[in-house]
């Protein structure tokens, strides 16, 4: 009998020990966020190390019926191939009926440019907190700069400047998001980032990087640019359906390039910070580097109805808008 407590004994020290061992070793790996529920806390893994986490959905049913965290953001050879709706959606935003094989265009991509999956760090480990920077006036005075520079990704768009105005708009830039008809020469550190709207912008990217024949789209175009070609990336195609079909709504023909990089920024980063985007203190729409007026109502995108999409972003508590004039 006395054999049998002392067996039952050590079993249950030996239970209690493992127990304790693994209960320590997953608070070790783990950040943990307590919310109260019917019957007490309940523990579960956070998304990120910052204090509030993009890919956290259980913040916002609205947001959670747009975000899809599956979508393919990047192109690489083995995510290449669009699904029938995508290739359907894309070919229409073809202008040209002599748009080349989009196969036979993206076969010869990955020769040249890095093939490999980006930004698949997300975790528990990581916070990566971004500033999205548009090219309203509203940036004009802001002094904005060095809160800008002080962020882990900076994502410029298009031919937005900083020289000159680093005060208000900052100098670092570790991404620029552009298409061919807004290319622009960039330093070596920073991460060329091509939103096609179409094969000819694909054809325009291999073209600019070897044999520098293409010279025109539906305008003139640079043969080539000034850039790290180890540091190129393409956004796939099914990303920016995504975009307008979750995020624009299907409003206007494509979404607008900064649109699109907004909504890059929330599948890369875990917190967002967003500057430069809407009208100055007295209502205009203008770039910050030129004077002519702008009309976010007019044109292909739709452009009243991606700032309401933002406005509802920030109600979301998903970005933070820095108005400049605010």
């Amino acid at each position: 009998m006395l054999a049998l407590r002392l067996k039952s004994h050590h079993y249950m020290t030996a239970l209690l020990s493992s127990t304790t061992i693994l209960l320590i070793l997953y608070l070790q790996n783990s950040l943990l966020v307590f919310t109260y529920g019917s019957y007490g806390f309940v523990s579960e893994r956070s998304p990120c190390a910052c204090s509030a986490c993009m890919a956290d959905r259980g913040k916002s049913n609205w947001f959670n019926e747009r975000y899809n965290p599956n979508v393919p953001i990047l192109l690489n050879s083995t995510n290449s191939v669009l699904n029938a709706n995508v290739s359907s959606w894309w070919e229409e935003l073809q202008y040209s009926p002599t748009a080349g094989n989009y196969t036979r265009v993206v076969d010869q991509l990955f020769h040249l440019f890095p093939d490999k999956e980006h930004y698949s760090d997300a975790g528990p480990d990581r916070c990566r907190i971004c500033a999205v920077v548009g090219n309203s006036g509203n940036l004009l005075g802001s002094r904005y700069g060095p809160l800008i520079d002080h962020h882990d990704f900076v994502l410029r768009i298009n031919k937005g400047p900083t020289e000159g105005y680093e005060k208000d708009v900052g100098s670092k830039t570790t991404h620029r998001i552009m298409y061919p008809e807004s290319a622009v020469d960039l330093d070596n550190s920073t991460h060329l980032v091509l939103l096609p709207f179409k094969i000819l912008d694909i054809q325009w990217l291999i073209s600019a990087f070897s044999t520098k024949n293409i010279t025109q789209t539906y305008m003139e175009v640079p043969s080539t640019i000034k850039a790290n070609k180890d540091k190129v990336m393409i956004v796939h195609p099914e990303f920016s359906k995504y975009v307008y079909d979750n995020w624009a709504e299907g409003h206007a023909r494509y979404p607008s390039t900064g649109f699109l990089t907004l909504i890059f920024a929330l599948h890369i980063c875990d917190e967002v910070n967003v500057f430069g985007f809407g009208a100055t203190s007295d209502g205009i729409w203008h770039h910050y580097f030129e004077k002519t007026l702008t009309s976010y109502e007019i044109g292909i995108h739709g452009g009243k109805f991606e700032n309401e999409t933002i406005n509802q972003l920030q109600q979301e508590n998903k970005i933070l808008i820095h108005r400049g004039w605010a």
